[in-house]
């Protein structure tokens, strides 16, 4: 199956902004399961913000810093700026964790103190607050945000700056025990400042201690590099969502060697190969990349997904099922959640493919493409007349043609199954490689069980690689 995907507590029903916060992460266009290209999103930008709703106290990380957004309202939160920013996306990346914290909530009582919502709060993990942002009739301005994480972290640097300076003055009188304590503490604040633990490394190196942690360079987030990348990757994304793969590859491919430790190029990138390319060899190596290095949430679920799909299609079942639910645990995403409803379907259970179905379309429920993707379920479960009213209205989604035949196929209209299928493979997808692994999965889909020894649907996918066995509990080993 395919498709596209796209108050906060008691006076905010909390489970309605939960839904908002998923909502953002929605995928783009369809093939392959459940979705991908753009990144893995469908937001129409590049640098979405990797918001997560905490609750509780317990629900807050205990490392780096924490930005704390209290919306006023859900219709606040889905109209505002903060929503998308580069700078706070880098950061993201860096033991900068970003909370949507309900208004109504202990955690929120802590952190305001007669403030008139929206508020952002900055905080140590300890709960120390740091500084905060208040709105300007309503609104936050996403400018004052980074300005005041971006403060904090230059104030940082300078404490961490001064405490090697004050290390090495104690390694010149003799305080060598003190002094190694100052490096090691330095050393340790690596994901926030790897340039200061960088220079600690280096001097712990000198008094013959070996330390073997490892530290990665900071995106660049000075305007002479940053402002290119974002113009390299909005160009990408205008590309791939015109289907101009090539481009688009190489403008991701130019931002990623202008700022190597943006892990954003990557995710757009890793999704061209997967999705649209059909290139499973660099997608692997571009997903694995990214897990290797600092990156935001939203990058790191995209990856675990991009390679749980492919480990499923070349037959370790279970391995793939560990990586795509890690996925969703990390920042939940549709794509995720379609590959999983597909997944439980063809292995025959119908109640975990419901679940994971129904957490992707209360994402968006009006969205024309969710509501085919559903309509899988809705024809296997036996409402004939509701499925092919929804299948009608909605026949010219190019995008959403193999559910489309799908829903057919299970109606028991070959002939219509077959045409859009056709318009899947030859139309909608631009890539032999992508045709090959596509028409693999048809002839193992539940839902073209009608069709599998058909002779017409044989030779309609005939490129299938030969991968990917029917079921995992027939062919995973034990």
């Amino acid at each position: 199956m395919r498709n596209r995907f796209g108050k906060i507590g008691r006076a905010l029903v909390t489970s309605q902004l939960t839904l908002m916060l998923l909502a953002s992460s929605c995928g783009a266009t369809c093939g392959g399961g459940g979705g991908g290209g753009a990144g893995g999103l469908d937001s129409g930008k590049v640098y979405m913000v990797p918001w997560r709703m905490t609750t509780t106290e317990a629900d807050l990380p205990k490392e780096g810093l924490v930005l704390s957004w209290i919306p006023a309202n859900i219709y606040e939160f889905s109209g505002s700026p903060l929503r998308f920013s580069k700078t706070l996306s880098l950061f993201g990346a860096r033991c900068v964790n970003m909370a949507v914290v309900d208004a109504k909530s202990q955690t929120a009582g802590k952190l305001l103190h007669g403030e008139k919502l929206p508020v952002v709060v900055l905080t140590a993990v300890d709960g120390t607050t740091v500084g905060k942002v208040e709105s300007h009739d309503g609104v936050l301005n996403v400018a004052d945000v980074e300005q005041l994480l971006q403060q904090e972290i230059s104030k940082r640097d300078l404490a961490l700056k001064e405490k090697l300076d004050d290390a090495r003055n104690k390694c010149k009188s003799g305080q060598t025990t003190d002094a190694i304590q100052e490096f090691q503490d330095v050393l340790g604040q690596r994901c926030l400042f790897p340039k200061r633990a960088r220079e600690a490394q280096r001097e712990l190196t000198k008094l013959g201690i070996s330390q073997a942690a490892t530290i990665y360079d900071d995106p660049h987030f000075d305007d002479s590099v940053s402002l290119k990348v974002q113009k390299l990757m909005d160009e990408g994304l205008k590309a791939e969502l015109k289907a101009d793969y090539p481009a688009a590859q190489r403008c991701y491919s130019s931002a990623h060697e202008l700022d190597p430790s943006d892990p954003a190029p990557l995710r757009f990138l890793g999704e061209v190969y997967r999705h649209h390319i059909g290139d499973w060899v660099k997608a692997r190596e571009t997903f694995e990349a990214i897990l290797s290095m600092p990156a935001d949430p939203i990058s790191r679920a995209v990856a675990l997904h991009g390679l749980g799909k492919m480990t499923i299609h070349e037959g370790e079942f279970k391995k793939g099922l560990a990586l795509m639910e890690k996925s969703v645990e990390i920042f939940p995403l549709a794509m995720a959640y379609r590959n999983l409803a597909v997944y439980w379907n063809s292995e025959g259970d119908p109640d975990k493919a419901n679940y994971y179905t129904q957490q992707a379309v209360k994402l968006s429920p009006k969205d024309p493409y969710n509501l085919v993707f559903a309509t899988v379920f809705t024809a296997a479960n036996g409402h004939p007349e509701e499925a092919l009213k929804i299948a009608t209205a909605n026949e010219g989604l190019m995008p959403a043609s193999y559910n489309l035949a799908a829903i057919y196929a299970q109606l028991g209209r070959k002939d219509k199954a077959l045409q859009l299928l056709k318009r899947h493979f030859f139309e909608y997808e631009r890539y032999k490689a992508v045709r090959e692994k596509e028409m693999m999965e048809a002839r193992v889909d539940f839902v073209f069980k009608s069709l599998v020894k058909d002779p017409d649907f044989l030779a309609l996918t005939n490129l299938a690689d030969g991968k990917l066995p029917m079921r995992m509990s027939d062919h995973d080993p034990k």
